[in-house]
């Protein structure tokens, strides 16, 4: 698995880039991230983005109460803004927690590149990680591109690597990793893109294309679901989601979710929003999945 791992990178290191690439604003969503590991981001992006290319980075802060996100976050700002002039770092704060689909909402609305990629805040971007996405959404803006992830431990920042996969989805409306189409493997090319159901949750987008078809929904409350929904979203408008091996992020897990200690509830409400919205006569398969009557939705009061 090794062999194959490196010969794939291989590839991408011998690929080549359009020069002319649509801009890009950069938006990281947290809430009570450690000030350690937003640095890290935001290191990250600035010195492994090409300069011409990001206009700018967002932070959309869902009303985090930790301290050292304000005074000590704030000096770091600054000092980062001094040593690169030509930069813009902007702040959006929720006077509430609004939860993920509002938060990335928040971001695009605050961007204004060409592209907008709307990350986790627990993430390190790979060098050349910005430009194969540029380059997929350069040649169709209808697409909606993902990286490929790796793993890094919380507890010992060691990476572990894994290789291109979808991102799938199951009756519950949860996110897994799947094998891509029986076609893609014919390439026998393990850095060229692959078709996905739906993203894992970072997700690089046209900005204008993204807002034609909506955007996220802000309705999808706390964690869960908003994913699978962009997912369906964008393959019914008309618009298609690629998962594309040449870009790697790192990505940290956290020892829990931020919001709530059991996201169960929320995320059988938003199942069953996307169920009632999108899935027509399979949306049966929802309930079940959730072992929930028939009759029970998002809007007959389950909330």
């Amino acid at each position: 698995m090794d062999g194959w791992m490196d010969g794939w990178m291989g590839k991408c290191a011998t690929k080549v880039y359009p020069e002319q690439l649509p801009s890009l604003s950069v938006v990281l969503i947290y809430l009570n991230e450690a000030l350690s590991i937003l640095k890290r981001a935001i290191h990250s992006i600035i010195h492994r983005t090409p300069a011409h290319l990001l206009k700018e980075i967002i932070l959309v802060d869902d009303h985090s109460t930790n301290e050292d996100l304000r005074g000590s976050f704030d000096f770091y700002i600054a000092a980062t803004l001094k040593q690169h002039p030509q930069l813009k770092i902007l702040r959006v704060r929720h006077d509430g927690q609004m939860g993920l689909a509002h938060a990335r909402v928040s971001g695009w609305t605050a961007a204004s590149a060409d592209v907008v990629a709307i990350l986790d805040a627990h993430i390190e971007v790979n060098v050349q990680w910005a430009e194969p996405l540029l380059a997929q959404i350069k040649a169709d803006r209808t697409v909606i591109v993902s990286p490929v992830f790796d793993r890094v431990n919380y507890y010992d920042l060691e990476v572990v690597r894994y290789i291109p996969a979808a991102h799938a989805f199951d009756w519950a409306l949860w996110c897994m990793y799947e094998s891509f189409s029986p076609e893609w493997y014919t390439h026998n090319d393990a850095s060229i893109p692959g078709k996905s159901p739906s993203v894992m949750g970072i997700l690089v987008a046209d900005r204008a294309f993204l807002g034609e078809i909506g955007t996220l929904d802000a309705g999808m409350e706390v964690y869960g679901g908003e994913n699978v929904e962009l997912g369906i979203r964008v393959w019914t408008c008309g618009g298609s989601i690629e998962v594309v091996p040449c870009s790697k992020i790192a990505h940290i897990e956290r020892a829990h979710k931020p919001y709530i200690s059991d996201l169960s509830h929320a995320m059988k409400r938003n199942a069953l929003r996307v169920a009632d919205i999108w899935m027509d006569e399979y949306k049966y398969h929802v309930n079940i999945a959730w072992n929930l009557p028939f009759k029970v939705s998002a809007y007959n009061g389950y909330k």
